[in-house]
């Protein structure tokens, strides 16, 4: 096994998986939760930067980043050393009961970065599906109205309050009726697919949720609308700016709260700080997790101050700001402010400009579309009906991993590039080159 990870370059030693890596699937399926979902036998043993080792001494060129955690990339060096300085001096005492400095400062320095005028407050939790479950509580508590709207595709969480706004597959849901009352759903626009004989996606869906403002849910018991400003586990689909500004333009007009769950697309992954800032608008409340304490459990919900009302009691995490999360998300925000943000535009445009022509020279790709580095590329059985073709994308996923590349899929046919913010142009363009032969080798 390697003493060193080269740096970022794949290398293949054993057939994968490894000896090792047959070990540890054998133990997990007689001990793990069959419910977890895995893409390929990647057994992790560490990362650094832009690479993981799996146990057998693999080495792969990481375009997952944990599903989007490791913002800074693997055991970044400022994060590590942030990690453990705190643990040396403090590793819990609880927000909930107690008062430590960790959790204001950290919370004035989200509060500067924040996607709307402050004054601001903050909620601490330990997840992206309990940053979104303090979300919706609030909501309601604020406004005292019951119903909650959010969007087909949408991926919110597991929990049930955030698994009944979730609608990506009906496998999270099946099962576990019956979900929490007062949830309803519209469709969510997408560019390459419109709503059937509508040619502005965005008007059609913002006619969907006038139509259950007239029909199912009145607009003055309603307390939010919860949408990705751009939607992640649905596909990396980026709406037009005109169903945003229409969802806020909806919004003041009914006194109804705008929440955007930025989980996946905020903390710098689009290129700029937060998704929505890409579309003129600001939200009453946002959610944040993933990649805000690049891989220490976090969960953010950050609303202007005069929503955040609740009274003691009302809603609190035992776990939630533990001072080494904070710590560690004080040093990516850093990181994240001072270089990486930049980075994800610059490298993210990037890999735009190579990918532009794909859907033309390659066969099987359809639309290639994102926001710095969070890029969705769909894969089709006939461009001209645009029918999904998710048996091939699995297929390229599973030939990328063979040749060292660790990617992942989303909505029913596209994959994703998520790389760590750190990601160079060089890294882009070696990964970029992986996957083009996968694409190749599967046509």
């Amino acid at each position: 096994m390697s003493s060193a990870l080269a740096a970022s370059q794949p290398l293949i030693r054993t057939e994968l998986p490894g000896p090792r890596a047959r070990q540890a699937l054998e133990a997990d399926a007689r001990l793990i939760s069959p419910s977890y979902t895995r893409s390929y036998p990647l057994v992790a043993r560490r990362g650094r930067g832009m690479l993981v080792e799996d146990v057998d001494g693999n080495q792969f060129l990481d375009f997952s980043a944990g599903i989007a955690v490791c913002s800074t990339g693997h055991c970044h060096p400022r994060v590590v050393e942030a990690i453990e300085r705190q643990a040396k001096e403090l590793i819990h005492m609880s927000g909930t009961d107690f008062y430590y400095e960790q959790m204001t400062d950290f919370a004035a320095r989200l509060s500067a970065a924040a996607p709307m005028p402050g004054p601001h407050r903050v909620y601490y939790g330990n997840s992206g599906a309990e940053a979104v479950e303090a979300a919706l509580k609030l909501a309601r508590y604020h406004t005292r109205r019951p119903y909650i709207i959010g969007f087909y595709g949408a991926f919110h969480g597991r929990t049930i309050g955030a698994l009944s706004l979730t609608s990506s597959k009906i496998t999270q849901r099946a099962r576990f009726a019956p979900l929490a009352p007062g949830f309803f759903h519209a469709s969510y626009p997408d560019p390459y697919h419109p709503p059937h004989g509508c040619a502005d996606a965005a008007a059609a869906c913002l006619e969907e949720i006038e139509r259950l403002f007239r029909t199912t849910t009145p607009p003055e018991e309603t307390a939010a609308i919860v949408f990705e400003p751009v939607q992640g586990e649905g596909g990396y689909i980026v709406p037009p700016k005109a169903f945003v500004q229409g969802l806020r333009a909806i919004c003041d007009r009914h006194g109804i709260l705008l929440i955007a769950d930025e989980v996946q697309s905020g903390a710098g992954r689009t290129g700029k700080m937060w998704a929505i800032e890409h579309f003129g608008v600001e939200p009453d409340i946002i959610t944040s997790a993933k990649g805000i304490a690049s891989g220490m459990p976090l969960g953010v919900t950050l609303a202007r101050a005069g929503i955040m009302d609740w009274t003691p009691g009302a809603h609190a995490s035992t776990f939630g700001g533990n001072p080494v999360c904070l710590a560690a998300a004080m040093a990516t925000l850093e990181l994240l402010e001072k270089e990486l943000v930049a980075n994800a535009a610059k490298v993210g445009a990037h890999i735009l400009q190579r990918l532009e022509d794909w859907p033309r020279r390659l066969p099987g790709v359809g639309q290639v579309r994102g926001l710095g580095l969070m890029i969705g590329i769909e894969l089709v059985k006939d461009k001209a009906q645009r029918t999904p073709d998710a048996q091939r994308r699995d297929r390229v996923v599973k030939a990328a991993f063979e040749q060292g590349l660790l990617l992942l899929g989303c909505g029913p046919t596209a994959i994703r590039l998520m790389p760590p913010l750190i990601c160079t142009q060089a890294d882009a363009d070696l990964a970029l080159d992986i996957l083009e032969r996968s694409m190749q080798a599967t046509a």
